[in-house]
């Protein structure tokens, strides 16, 4: 369990750290952006992320990860 927190982890870190060395500017745009949605649809899309990465971590065990 321990090694699969790990591993999600560090594919986070690593999608992160790409999309702040490759478009900063990106960034600041999808700020604004966010900050322009009610807290509601916010809320919606951290859950939906939220059920997206718990499928695929599960995908991904099932499979041997």
């Amino acid at each position: 369990m321990i090694e699969t927190a790990l591993l999600a982890l560090g594919l986070v870190l690593i999608v992160e750290g790409l999309v702040y060395a490759l478009a900063p500017s990106l960034i600041d745009q999808m700020l604004v952006a966010l900050a322009a949605l009610p807290p509601e649809a916010r809320r919606l899309l951290g859950l939906l992320a939220l059920v997206i990465g718990l499928a695929l971590v599960w995908a991904a065990k099932t499979l041997g990860a």
